[in-house]
């Protein structure tokens, strides 16, 4: 099974609210009102709470056995949507995003693109859906609603010859649909501005009231920096809504909006980096009874929908996953001639390159940890931990290393880190097993190619060699690669190096020191437990609940969100590392 091409964020599975629907609702935006005891400032009234309730446990209880439950389906607004549409005779259609291959007969299987009648959404994992004559089950998540649901099925997209077909009011068929996407995103963005505005005052503000439940440290772990987004969301909100043209919205002029805030929107990173963390900590509180009563007071008071605190703080990554998809969408119903073409094409780059930046620093932090292990592997290690320059290993192997001035050559592993070059001797005995022996401030260096032949400074006869120059000290250090494409290999590992420091001071990346001594720490944990232990990943622990008899027993392909393209070819730096550490003693 292939999931094509998609938007490479996080592996996750879509939680229900994340798609979009016809009319641009986000499931944030559905609320019930809850009478609750409360005082001035939206705290829980503490004179109600104790002498008519006397617990979050009691208070609870009291607003599961009353009558203002929250009445949509387990799949939540979205899913009450789209039924009553359904129900109502309408037909909704949604657009496949990955390729659904099935050999069960009771599914149905599609290509990435397809279009499909949704005939029933009652269970939030599998909906049934009809494809020309074929019907069967299939997975919610593989799929998005499409935004224009009165666009029809047959010539999809529909082409109107010169785009000069009339939709009613003097508005041809592609101003109607740019109308709608339009209006999706504008009303998105509020009810998202909401969304935001629930969690840091219907939880972070309760949260901070209980210092007896909660350190600053835990809360910080758990909502990460979405405070921080919530003041971004709100100027970007307020500059698209100086962009809309409420009269004629598809003459709203959008595009300039999301590049002025590109680089604004970069603060998601450190969210979807914090993410699995924030999971695995309210994984570890739930298991507490009074955690449980207190959340779900949160939500109460501040007449949020029944989703758990995790579904809701999972809403930041689905949101920067989603803006490339409207903007793709824009797009296609925007006239070149059209005023905002330019600038709505720009965004769509602007807004994947985004989303590229995310995908990066992911995997640089997920890299920190493979380099903590591999210095942890080290023997006789000297001086500073990698991790307090580099975050980053560009390149590794053997070179024959010639000392100054007695010309002494000697066979060493080298690693290239950015901002520094590790020198490594192998063990005579186990090759395996690795001794720190030096290394290069590569800050201070440039790089000399040198001719095949004798050598000036050196006095010797060389082949496959290169200089590093120290500008600073005159140092200079001379190597020799075994073959003349291993040379070349290094001259470009020394050019990314470089091209990497300079981009980390472009784009502001840096690791915090939490983070390294966290990597350090896990890595001597293991080194010291003699072989790496297992770990559980409950961030993708994402199990199906079944409530018809007749839905398919297995669970869909999981898809991965790959706004970062062209996708990156697999790297074989750390298998190579792997076959030089001692964790097979």
């Amino acid at each position: 099974i292939t999931s094509p091409v998609a938007f490479d964020i996080l592996p996750l599975k879509l939680h229900p609210f994340s798609q979009s629907t016809p009319t641009g609702l986000d499931c944030v935006g559905w609320k019930r009102r809850v009478s609750v005891p409360v005082i001035a400032d939206g705290a829980l009234d503490k004179t109600a709470l104790t002498d008519d309730v006397g617990s979050e446990e009691d208070l609870y209880e009291e607003f599961r056995s009353s009558n203002h439950r929250y009445g949509h389906p387990g799949g939540g607004g979205e899913q009450l949507a789209i039924n009553e549409l359904i129900s109502d005779g309408s037909v909704v259609y949604a657009e496949a995003l990955w390729d659904h291959v099935t050999m069960d007969d009771q599914e149905l299987g599609f290509k990435a693109g397809d279009v499909i009648e949704v005939m029933d959404a009652t269970n939030k994992e599998w909906w049934w859906g009809r494809i020309l004559d074929s019907e069967g089950w299939f997975p919610a998540s593989f799929v998005r609603l499409r935004v224009n649901q009165d666009e029809p099925m047959e010539d999809y997209p529909l082409k109107v010859e010169g785009g000069k077909e009339d939709f009613g009011m003097g508005q041809t068929t592609k101003d109607q649909m740019r109308t709608n996407v339009i209006n999706e995103i504008i009303s998105t963005e509020r009810d998202y501005i909401k969304h935001l505005k629930d969690i840091c005052e219907g939880y972070i503000k309760q949260c901070r009231k209980r210092a007896d439940m909660f350190t600053e440290e835990q809360l910080k772990t758990i909502f990460g920096n979405i405070e921080d987004i919530y003041r971004c969301q709100k100027k970007f909100v307020k500059a698209l809504e100086k962009k809309f043209n409420k009269d004629h919205p598809h003459l709203s002029e959008v595009g300039s909006c999301f590049l002025e805030y590109q680089t604004e929107f970069q603060i998601y990173s450190e969210y979807c980096n914090n993410h699995p963390n924030a999971c695995m900590e309210l994984s570890r509180l739930t298991k507490v009874n009074k955690y449980v009563y207190f959340f779900e007071a949160c939500r109460l008071l501040q007449k949020m929908i029944d989703i758990s605190l995790d579904g809701f703080l999972l809403t930041p990554v689905q949101k920067i996953c989603k803006y490339p998809l409207q903007l793709a969408e824009l797009l296609k119903y925007t006239n070149p001639q059209h005023r905002d073409f330019k600038d709505v094409e720009a965004a769509l780059n602007a807004m994947k390159n985004v989303a590229r930046l995310i995908n990066e620093r992911k995997r640089r932090l997920e890299n920190i940890d493979k380099i903590a292990q591999w210095q942890s592997s080290i023997e006789d290690w000297e001086g500073e931990d990698v991790l307090v320059r580099s975050s980053e290993l560009i390149y590794s192997g053997e070179l024959t290393k010639i000392s100054h001035p007695q010309a002494k050559s000697q066979q060493r592993m080298f690693f290239l880190f950015d901002h520094q070059l590790v020198c490594c001797k192998k063990d005579l005995l186990r090759r395996d097993i690795l001794y720190y022996k030096s290394r290069i401030n590569m800050d201070d260096m440039e790089i000399l190619d040198v001719e095949d032949g004798k050598d000036k400074d050196f006095n010797i006869s060389v082949k496959n060699a290169f200089k590093l120059h120290c500008r600073d000290t005159e140092e200079v250090h001379l190597f020799c690669a075994k073959k003349p494409e291993q040379k070349q290999r290094w001259l470009k590992a020394f050019e990314n190096e470089r091209r990497q420091v300079q981009l980390d001071q472009e784009t502001g990346f840096s690791i915090t020191e939490v983070q390294k001594k966290q990597a350090m720490l896990n890595a001597s944990k293991q080194h010291h437990a003699g072989k790496p232990k297992a770990v559980t990943r409950p961030y993708y622990d994402f199990l199906m609940r079944q409530k018809h008899p007749t839905l398919p027993t297995t669970l869909p392909q999981q898809q991965v969100f790959m706004l970062a393209e062209p996708k990156r070819k697999p790297s074989n730096f750390w298998q190579n590392i792997s076959r030089l550490t001692p964790f097979r003693k």
